[in-house]
């Protein structure tokens, strides 16, 4: 077994190292997401957690980890006698992204049950992972029906596996932790919302702090286990402190002005529900006995809340998460309460808890993804694509326009009937979902079809010796259930950024609806890509990716000016599908063109715009083109150019979900004309 990093050497990151602690002195704080760019000790830190964790007693020869003094009465491995139980470290279990449901939760043998009635059960990585640590590196990739299985799960305390009628549950209370890189998506609200603490981390800016990491990581890879050696009385402290706040926490007083803080920051910030509350009051509570107190103070609330609020804020994927920290100073001294010293708001005082050796906690970093504009570009009045040069560069460029208000979107959906990755835009062949037919299995058994099943053994029965009640069922019978449920598409987006589309303040308008798709992406669990165009060129804006926050940032910076090259957009967006379809041949795609159809600059721009629409025509890629002519008179150019590429033309009135147009309708009638 290798040696992991220890975890007193990892420097800076307090915070992360403070919320992991926390969670090691009481796991009822609910876990731990860690929100940072690449390369910042996410993993490391994470993985170093299980060295300090303390030994957990288990009854001897359970899978199921079950505690000797309290056994789970419902245990598969039970019941159990009294008597033999070991001691053994603390286990620390990694759920890979793309594993099946069978390895998380465990497979029962459905031939075994059938013919023999025999409960056979394989336990899974929750099972492992009970008493322990479920880490998940890039949760935000995690598939959408691992997802619920988890959320069950940490809801209930236990896993339930059910097949045709058999069914197993244990006990699976674990510590979660979660790893993730904003800049490939977001987490569904409801998992995000199962984490009790979530930190952000960033590469220090600092060239000593930067050197000592380097310095570190090298004599770890040139030797660990004497690197270990050299960080081991550390540990051994810390090991110690995790031990004595764990003793000490049940003496912790929570008294009702610190209750008080607590309920009056979560309604400043306007949190949903009451889980916050309690995730609030469990953190203060470890941080007191962590600290070596029994008494719960103001500046333990402060901390608590800037560990246990900023994820719970989000309102839209789009938010960035954070916590205003002077109105929370203020909260704070507002409903200051009589049972310890008031706070004096800036939380960096010499009473704070410490991590342990190398650092204290720190202040919460401030967020970095926020969109930048382009302050720099000069604003100008357009003077229209008629008597304007061509752009390049900076030339004719306008300033950033704001995108207007988003709204809910008609469902724009690919036609037929694909296998792509799970997520709720267009009809797939899934592993769940409504069950539409039976096949012989391939590989294991995982959705039996009970009907066919049956079906298929029933005329053998005879010559199987049958005598019994029971049916006689061997392997050949067995039916895999096929079911059809929905995928997740790459939506790729072209938009036009000419003059033509900066005009009358069109660009607002055109944002505001892109921002409402994007928006509708990220709900059906999409990859999006954006390509624009203006001036002479197209460029790839975002290259496809789950990450549809960094898609709307692209957006908001998106400038606008010059002339109309659509051939050379619809082109790169040709070339973006072609590569990504090698990438990911299942996925399917649908390309969203945004414009008002003009095409200008160069030789027969419109005809160079009709071939390249015929290239998706021809592949049979599913297209809308969001009509964003206006005025008393329309030329019907986008209308012209759906018609090229084989798909509908929508106005941007008609893409509100509350017009009359059906819009699936058209996208799916207008492939099948085609």
């Amino acid at each position: 077994m290798s040696t992991p990093f220890p975890f007193t050497a990892v420097v800076g990151q307090d915070d992360l190292r403070l919320a992991l602690l926390l969670n090691a002195v009481s796991p009822a704080v609910g876990g731990v997401l860690v929100r940072g760019e690449k390369g910042t000790a996410k993993s490391t830190a994470v993985r170093a957690l299980s060295a300090l964790m303390p030994e957990v007693d288990v009854v001897s020869g359970c899978r199921f980890s079950c505690a000797p003094d309290s056994p789970d009465p419902g245990c598969p491995d039970g019941p159990h006698a009294p008597g033999a139980f070991a001691s053994r470290a603390a286990r620390m279990v990694e759920l890979p992204v793309g594993a099946s449901e069978d390895r998380l939760v465990g497979a029962l043998d459905i031939e075994r049950a059938l013919a023999e009635g025999v409960k056979a059960f394989e336990p899974g990585l929750l099972a492992d992972a009970h008493r322990g640590i479920l880490y998940v590196d890039e949760v935000n990739l995690l598939h959408d029906h691992l997802v619920d299985l988890l959320l069950d799960a940490a809801a209930m305390g236990a896993s339930y596996v059910e097949r045709e009628g058999v069914s197993v549950r244990h006990a699976a209370r674990f510590l979660l932790v979660g790893t993730m890189n904003p800049e490939e998506g977001e987490l569904r609200p409801q998992l995000l919302d199962r984490f009790g603490l979530t930190v952000e981390v960033a590469a220090s800016r600092e060239p000593d702090q930067r050197v000592e990491v380097v310095r570190r990581r090298l004599a770890y890879d040139d030797d660990p286990a004497a690197f270990a050696a050299r960080w081991a009385d550390e540990e051994a402290d810390v090991r110690a402190r995790i031990v004595a706040a764990r003793e000490l926490l049940p003496s912790v007083r929570l008294g009702d002005g610190a209750l008080r803080q607590i309920a009056a920051t979560c309604a400043a910030f306007e949190v949903d529900g009451m889980r916050a509350d309690i995730v609030m009051a469990r953190t203060a509570t470890a941080l007191a006995a962590w600290a070596g107190r029994t008494d719960v103070l103001a500046e333990d609330v402060r901390q608590a809340a800037l560990l246990a609020l900023p994820h719970r804020r989000r309102r839209n994927p789009f938010d960035a998460p954070g916590l205003d920290e002077d109105k929370l100073d203020e909260t704070l001294e507002e409903f200051g309460g009589q049972d310890g010293p008031a706070d004096d708001g800036d939380g960096d005082g010499d009473d704070d808890p410490d991590p342990g050796p190398g650092g204290g906690p720190g202040g919460q970093p401030e967020p970095d993804d926020a969109p930048q504009g382009d302050g720099d570009a000069a604003a100008r009045p357009e003077a229209g694509e008629g008597g304007e040069p061509q752009a390049s560069g900076g030339a004719g460029e306008q300033s950033p326009a704001r995108s207007a208000e988003p709204f809910r979107t008609k469902v724009l959906s690919v036609p037929g009937l694909g296998q792509g990755a799970a997520g709720r835009r267009s009809r797939a062949r899934t592993e769940h979902g409504r069950t539409t037919g039976a096949r012989r299995p391939r590989g294991a058994l995982t959705k039996l079809h009970l009907a066919a099943t049956v079906q298929a053994a029933a005329p053998h029965q005879r010559a199987r010796g049958r005598s019994g009640p029971g049916l006689v069922v061997r392997r050949d019978d067995l039916r895999q259930a096929t079911r059809e449920g929905r995928e997740g598409n790459l939506v790729l987006f072209v938009v036009d950024a000419s003059g033509s589309m900066a005009a009358r303040q069109r660009m607002s308008a055109v944002k505001g609806a892109v921002l409402s798709l994007l928006l509708d992406a990220y709900q059906r669990r999409d990859k999006v890509g954006l390509v624009t165009f203006r001036g002479s060129a197209a460029d790839v804006a975002l290259p496809p990716t789950s990450s549809v926050d960094a898609a709307a940032v692209r957006l908001e910076s998106l400038p606008t000016g010059g002339r109309t090259p659509l051939a050379a957009g619809l082109l790169r967006a040709h070339e973006v599908l072609r590569v990504e379809r090698l990438r990911d041949p299942a996925r399917r795609a649908l390309v969203v063109v945004v414009t008002d159809g003009r095409a200008t600059g160069g030789p027969e721009p419109v005809a160079l715009a009709g071939r390249a629409a015929r290239l998706f025509a021809a592949e049979g890629t599913a297209s809308v083109v969001v009509d964003c002519e206006s005025g008393p008179v329309r030329l019907g150019l986008a209308g012209q150019l759906a018609g090229e590429l084989g798909g509908t033309a929508v106005t941007l009135d008609e893409l509100r979900a509350d017009s009359i147009a059906g819009l699936v309708k058209d996208v799916q009638g207008s492939r099948r004309a085609a």
